[in-house]
């Protein structure tokens, strides 16, 4: 089973690209995008709904910012919009779709500016929601994989530049030990378990691919799910967005 993950700086952009044109030879079970950027109405060509997928949105309330997708080539017995957020749930941040023992998510966490306290105030908050919910979930007798730009690094291997970035909002030693602390609960980051290169990153802010990289879109999966992992890749021939596509193969039938 392959999911492909990615976050789009805009998915009109992203299609314009070439986005739609590579995603068409990969052969994946499930596309999660975010960062739409627009709602779905304004998505009026047939390339943003591919023949083989049944494909599900959710917009932000303005539908300029945001948003995210999930695109599945096999029907889901349910879709769940939002995550119970009072506060984030308009924002267009979540998308699962839900079948018999599986669940896959797609996310879009809030991003702070460096030096902006409000914006890295809510995404404190929305974290601490986001925590407690994957506790809470953790109880259903199913396995989850969410997948998206958590706008976070983890460790120093998913920074280039670890002394620039030291005091940046995404690798603020808070934010490092919520990912510590979710990882130790039951969940693991499925890509480091088949490659362990520090050279591998997923986000460069300012769209030079050859410094200041970032590894913030995450596959996190829950821990019965491990040993299903069975390839993992950045795929960075072509540029899309700041961010690169996150592919991931699991032994998993559905």
């Amino acid at each position: 089973m392959r999911i492909i993950s990615f976050s789009a700086d805009g998915i009109i952009s992203a299609a314009e690209k070439g986005f739609y044109d590579w995603l068409s030879e990969q052969d994946a079970d499930f596309i999660c995008i975010q960062d739409l950027r627009c709602s779905e109405y304004d998505l009026q060509d047939n390339k943003y709904f591919p023949a083989d997928y049944n494909a599900y949105f959710l917009d932000d309330i303005d539908g300029k910012a945001n948003g995210v997708a999930i695109y599945c080539r096999k029907l889901p017995k349910a879709i769940m919009t939002g995550l119970g957020f009072a506060d984030f749930d308009m924002e267009g941040r979540y998308i699962q779709a839900d079948y018999e023992t599986l669940s896959v998510g797609c996310l879009l966490a809030p991003y702070a500016e460096p030096g902006n306290a409000d914006q890295l105030e809510r995404k404190t908050a929305f974290y601490e929601q986001l925590g407690g919910h994957l506790q809470k979930v953790r109880n259903k007798r199913r396995e989850f994989i969410i997948c998206g730009n958590w706008h976070l690094a983890h460790t120093a291997a998913d920074v280039q530049d670890t002394e620039r970035n030291s005091n940046a909002p995404g690798f603020l030693t808070s934010e490092r030990q919520w990912m510590n602390e979710l990882l130790e609960s039951g969940y693991v980051d499925a890509f480091r378990e088949v490659n362990s290169d520090q050279d591998e990153f997923s986000w460069w802010p300012e769209g030079d691919r050859d410094s200041n990289g970032w590894r913030s879109d995450f596959h996190i999966i829950s821990k019965g799910l491990q040993y299903t992992v069975d390839y993992g890749a950045i795929y960075k021939s072509k540029v899309f967005s700041t961010h690169a596509p996150v592919i991931m193969d699991y032994d998993i039938e559905l």
